[in-house]
């Protein structure tokens, strides 16, 4: 996959790169923020398209020798619309970086410092960029936060109250780690009736979105902000839609309030993994990644796992180790070490987001490599056996290995 004249400019990156390939192979991904992009992404990302500055919107480039990147700017917006089934009301930026810078430049547009934010707090399954207190959208503007009702799902009766008290100019809905359906009309009505824009954040669940196997946040709505590395399966970098009233003032939000020159090579990449989105191929994974999330969570229920709501309803689910005598980071590290990657996250109730008692995993990255049910149920095996029944680490890697051979990584196929 890597060039051979890599190995000879820099041989010390080429074998890093090769590692990290080994371990891609080698390991089992349930980190729900993570997929696997395929070949085709990754030769654009690759291309000639990194060499080229562009800053400004297709038509009004502050640099010449723009006319190609326009056309692929404009077919990335085209197809982003034609993905989530949007008429002229929605226009599509597709320069942001990333998610966080997404939903920045989306406050830059719409808020003046000081302006009250609303999101999800982050022990409850909100993300960073959402009105923490560490990250500048809880620094620049002012930060109300809602948590989960005691059974673990969203209390609207909480949060339209906590709407009409403190009249945020944005609402966010969509999260980072929570399992159920989001009910986007809920939200929708509450912005609608205190005055203030609906945000939601569908980066988590945008291909499962695209696919029709999430509820739409679109007509209910202002705007949308999507990752494309996630469930989409493309480059790292985000998608921001809005009511086309909003677009010139997103736009400015994006450039040049928060970025300069957009990165052209992920913009094509963008436009690729979109046309990918409407295969049917695409909309098979994102119904198994579903099937997939199901019977691992249920397997783990069957281990004595507790999890966040009982479950899950999308690609992710959260269980809280408190009753396993092990903390979310000790049973990352120790899964591991057993070629099992899934991550510590906070719960409700936790005080430390580095040192939490739960652990977030995920099954994008699992689908997109072609396991289904039956692999998710020897997933679950492994993980009861490394956390709740303490096993060497080291013997089940050996198991864990022999699977991923079965499976190859979709941008190395026959050849991993």
């Amino acid at each position: 996959m890597i060039s051979q004249e890599l190995k000879k400019i820099d041989p010390a990156l080429f074998e890093l790169i090769e590692l990290e390939v080994k371990r891609q192979r080698e390991t089992i991904d349930l980190i729900p923020s993570e997929c696997l992009a395929p070949l085709t992404v990754l030769e654009v990302l690759g291309s000639p398209l990194t060499n080229k500055y562009s800053e400004g919107q297709a038509g009004k480039r502050y640099y010449p020798g723009n006319a190609i990147y326009d056309q692929i700017e404009e077919l990335a917006k085209q197809r982003a619309k034609e993905v989530f089934g949007l008429d002229d009301n929605w226009e599509a930026n597709v320069q942001a970086l990333s998610g966080g810078p997404a939903n920045l430049a989306i406050y830059f547009g719409l808020l003046e410092p000081g302006d009250i934010l609303m999101g999800m707090e982050l022990a409850s399954g909100g993300h960073l960029s959402h009105g923490h207190k560490v990250n500048v959208s809880g620094k620049i503007f002012r930060p109300v936060q809602y948590g989960l009702g005691e059974d673990g799902r969203l209390d609207f009766n909480a949060i339209e109250k906590l709407a009409q008290d403190s009249k945020p100019k944005i609402i966010v809905s969509g999260f980072t780690a929570y399992p159920l359906i989001i009910d986007f009309e809920k939200f929708g009505a509450i912005a609608k009736k205190v005055g203030s824009w609906h945000m939601a954040d569908i980066s988590h669940i945008a291909g499962l979105v695209a696919a029709g196997v999430h509820p739409s946040p679109f007509p209910f709505a202002d705007i949308v902000m999507a990752t494309t590395h996630k469930t989409l399966n493309g480059p790292r970098g985000a998608i921001i839609f809005s009511r086309k009233e909003l677009s010139d003032k997103i736009n400015r939000g994006v450039f040049p309030s928060l970025q300069g020159g957009p990165h052209n090579n992920n913009i094509a990449a963008i436009a690729l993994c979109l046309e990918i989105a409407k295969t049917p191929q695409f909309k098979e994974i994102q119904k198994q990644i579903i099937k997939n999330a199901a019977v691992l969570a249920e397997s783990l229920r069957g281990f004595g796992f507790q999890l966040s709501a009982g479950g899950t309803e999308n690609h992710l689910l959260l269980a809280d180790l408190s009753n396993k005598n092990i903390s979310g980071m000790e049973a990352q590290n120790v899964l591991e070490m057993a070629g099992i990657l899934a991550n510590r996250n906070a719960v409700p109730g936790d005080i430390s987001p580095f040192n939490p008692s739960g652990l977030r995993m995920g099954t994008p990255s699992v689908s997109f490599r072609g396991m289904k049910e039956g692999e998710m149920g020897l997933i679950a095996n492994w993980i009861d056996r490394v956390v709740s029944q303490k096993e060497a680490p080291e013997a089940i890697c050996q198991e864990v290995k022999a699977l991923c051979q079965k499976f190859p990584l979709p941008y190395l196929g026959s050849e991993s």
